[in-house]
């Protein structure tokens, strides 16, 4: 027992960096006492005292935030930065020298008793904050989870997988491909360029539309955009390497998150210049609109995520 718990203090002094003495870990990371209370619990569960098990199990939730069921499987050296939020079912197996970070949950999606509901963690897998592998398959050794992805198939060793559904991806995937394709949106572009809305050049598609003005003439400036989203990436790609972060704030790494945000951003500005000209035709037949606001751009995005 003081093995394990000399290992488990050696590998979070060696893991995190906010870890400065021995005495400070034992007294103020809830991940080493959600791991000390487990393994007793666990005993208690393999004595067949499960009542007991899971009464030591909740006491440990209580004090750390971090719900382990006694029966779950955990192995050596294995760190729980931060932790709160993090669930981890009955059959799971965690191998030794995994890192788990907050609001991670290894869940189940059947609810059959005396199944293997949850997952398996191979020998020293990463899972980021806040994904959720979810299900009786395998991720094997050295496999990395990233930030926010939901995990429902097995992941092979050493591979990354992210996303919502996730995916597996290679080095070479964790940048977006360019297109050259005039019907697609391109991502976001660095510097002063701007980012097409995902209209074409003409408006072929829709004749009734004015020819005074084309939606692609409302595109709009991407810099202050960019260097929100860029804040801290290249940090995140020095630690985790490209297409895995832990922490949902690599935008070149493929990150759902970011994803998503540019995606909405996008269609925003989109859908605002297709009802400014919505606007215009139903004036030009001598109808008044009210309330016509001017095109959205990302000077108002950037004042709005300040305030």
């Amino acid at each position: 027992m003081f093995n394990n718990l000399r290992e488990d203090i050696a590998c979070i002094l060696e893991r995190d960096p906010a870890a400065r003495s021995k005495l400070e870990v034992i007294t103020c990371y809830p991940g080493l006492h959600a791991i000390m209370t487990h393994r007793l619990a666990h005993r208690l569960w393999q004595a067949d005292l499960f009542w007991l098990g899971r009464l030591v199990s909740h006491i440990g939730r209580m004090l750390t935030g971090i719900e382990i069921h006694p029966g779950a499987q955990i192995g050596r050296r294995v760190f729980i930065d931060h932790g709160f939020g993090v669930v981890i079912g009955e059959t799971a197996v965690i191998g030794d020298d995994c890192t788990i970070y907050q609001g991670v949950t290894l869940g189940g999606t059947r609810l059959y008793k005396g199944t293997k509901r949850h997952p398996t963690l191979g020998r020293g897998v990463v899972v980021g904050a806040g994904a959720q592998v979810l299900g009786g398959f395998t991720v094997g050794n050295g496999a990395r989870i990233g930030s926010n992805a939901v995990v429902v198939k097995p992941v092979p060793a050493g591979a990354t997988a992210v996303g919502n559904p996730a995916r597996i991806i290679d080095h070479a995937e964790s940048a977006p491909p360019a297109t050259t394709d005039p019907d697609q949106p391109t991502p976001v572009q660095s510097g002063s360029q701007t980012i097409r809305t995902g209209c074409t050049e003409n408006n072929s598609a829709n004749p009734d539309m004015p020819s005074s003005r084309s939606p692609c003439d409302s595109d709009w400036d991407a810099a202050p955009l960019q260097a929100m989203l860029n804040k801290g990436s290249s940090a995140a790609q020095k630690e985790n390497g490209a297409g895995f972060t832990a922490y949902a704030v690599d935008p070149g790494a493929g990150d759902p998150l970011v994803k998503v945000l540019q995606e909405l951003i996008t269609h925003a500005a989109d859908q605002d210049v297709r009802i400014a000209q919505l606007c215009k035709t139903i004036e030009s037949m001598g109808s008044k609109v009210e309330g016509n606001s001017a095109p959205f751009d990302a000077q108002r995005l950037n004042k709005m995520v300040d305030e």
